[in-house]
C-alpha cells in the first residue's frame, strides 16, 4: 500500500473529506458530496478519479455498485493520524466533569458513567495497578472463639480485611504475640519475597501455635492475591447497540460478553500501559484489527492512562463504532484525565498537610 506521505495535497483533502463526512452521516459518500464538501473546486469527474485512486490504494472501498465509498480501517487510521497531529482541534466545552467524591472506587465508577454519557458508546476504567503490591501492616482482632479478622494494609494504604477461622479461641496477649510475629516477617514484603523457607521460619518461632499460624497466614496470603485483582468498572455497554455497523448478534453478544467476563480486558490494559511506558502518558488509538481484544476487531478504542502520586497507573478506555466521533472523544478524555490529575494532585497536597 502507497505511503501517508505520498498522498498529494488533492488526495489528502479529498480522503479526509470523505471520511469526515461518513463520520457525520453512517452514509456512503459520493463525488457530488465531496465537490461541495470541500474548498477544491474540483468537478464531479475530477474527484471520482481521485477517489477511484484512493480507492486502489486502500483507504476506501465502494461497499454497493452504483453507491458512494466508505473508509477502510486504513482510511480511518489516516484520518486519525492526521487529528491527532493538528494543534487546533475540535475541543469539547470545558468545565468540571466530576463530582467531589471521598473514595477512590466511586470516583473511578463515575469516570465510567460521564464518559459513557458524554460519548454514548461503551467505557471501562481499571483501578490504579500497583506492581509488586507490599504489606504496610497487619492487624489481627478476635471476632469470637473460632474467628479472627484481619486488616492487611498493601500498597497505597489499600485496606483488605479477612475472616479467618481457628480451632480454639485466644487471649488478647496471644493475638499480640501474632501481630508482632506477623508484622515482623511480613512488613515491606510483597508476594514474590514469601516463600516457604519464610513460613517455615515462621512457624518454628510460634512453636505450639503453629497450625494457626498456618491458618492465619493462608487468610493473609488470600486477602493479599484479592488485592492484587485488577478492578475494572465499565459502563454504557448498552451504547454498542446503538450502531447498526456493530448489529451482528453473533459479534454483538460476543462484544457484551467481553465486558461482562471483563477477563479479555486485561490484554487491552495491559498493552496501554506497555505503550505509555515506552511511548510516555498520551491517548491511544486502536481501530479495527489493531485492537488488542479479539471481540474488539470490529470497533475502535481510544485509551488513556492516569496516573496516582505515587506512581500506580490506570487504564481509561472508550469502545465504539469505527464510524466515532474520534475528536470529541479524545477531547473528552483528555479534559477528564486532566481533571483526574487535578484531583488527585490536590488530594497529594492534602495529604502534606
Amino acid at each position: 500500500m502507497q505511503q501517508n506521505d505520498e498522498l498529494d495535497d488533492r488526495k489528502v483533502k479529498i480522503l479526509k473529506a470523505i471520511v469526515a463526512n461518513y463520520l457525520e452521516t453512517g452514509e456512503p459518500v459520493g463525488s457530488r458530496t465531496i465537490s461541495k464538501y470541500t474548498d477544491l473546486n474540483l468537478s464531479s469527474a475530477t474527484i471520482r478519479n481521485e477517489m477511484a485512486d484512493l480507492e486502489e490504494l486502500g483507504y476506501i472501498i465502494q461497499p454497493h455498485t452504483s453507491a458512494g465509498r466508505i473508509p477502510t480501517d486504513a482510511g480511518y487510521r489516516f484520518y486519525v493520524d492526521s487529528m491527532m497531529q493538528e494543534k487546533e482541534e475540535t475541543e469539547v466545552e470545558k468545565g468540571a466533569l466530576l463530582e467531589r467524591v471521598d473514595r477512590l472506587e466511586v470516583l473511578l465508577k463515575q469516570v465510567a458513567k460521564v464518559l459513557a454519557y458524554n460519548t454514548q458508546y461503551a467505557t471501562m476504567v481499571t483501578a490504579p495497578k500497583y506492581l509488586n503490591k507490599q504489606i504496610k501492616f497487619i492487624q489481627l482482632s478476635q471476632v469470637d472463639e473460632g474467628q479472627l479478622v484481619a486488616v492487611i494494609v498493601v500498597g497505597d494504604n489499600v485496606a483488605k480485611n479477612q475472616l479467618i477461622k481457628v480451632s480454639r479461641g485466644l487471649s488478647n496477649e496471644e493475638v499480640l504475640k501474632f501481630n508482632i510475629l506477623l508484622n515482623t516477617f511480613l512488613q515491606g514484603a510483597s508476594l514474590q519475597d514469601i516463600n516457604l523457607e519464610m513460613m517455615q521460619t515462621m512457624k518454628r518461632q510460634a512453636g505450639e501455635y503453629a497450625e494457626i499460624l498456618e491458618k492465619i497466614f493462608e487468610g493473609i496470603i488470600e486477602a493479599i492475591h484479592q488485592a492484587e485483582e485488577l478492578e475494572i468498572y465499565t459502563s454504557g455497554t448498552s451504547n454498542i447497540l446503538k450502531y447498526s455497523e456493530l448489529g451482528d448478534l453473533s459479534k454483538t453478544s460476543a462484544l457484551l460478553e467481553t465486558f461482562e467476563d471483563k477477563k479479555e480486558l486485561n490484554q487491552l490494559i495491559d498493552e496501554t500501559l506497555k505503550f505509555t511506558d515506552e511511548e510516555g502518558s498520551g491517548i491511544q488509538i486502536y481501530i479495527g484489527d489493531e485492537a488488542p481484544v479479539q471481540n474488539m476487531k470490529d470497533c475502535s478504542i481510544v485509551t488513556a492512562t492516569y496516573e496516582m502520586p505515587e506512581g500506580a497507573k490506570g487504564t481509561i478506555g472508550i469502545i465504539g463504532p469505527k464510524r466515532m466521533d474520534y475528536k470529541k472523544v479524545v477531547s473528552t478524555l483528555k479534559n477528564l484525565t486532566d481533571e483526574l490529575d487535578a484531583i488527585f494532585r490536590k488530594e497529594e497536597k492534602r495529604g502534606e498537610e
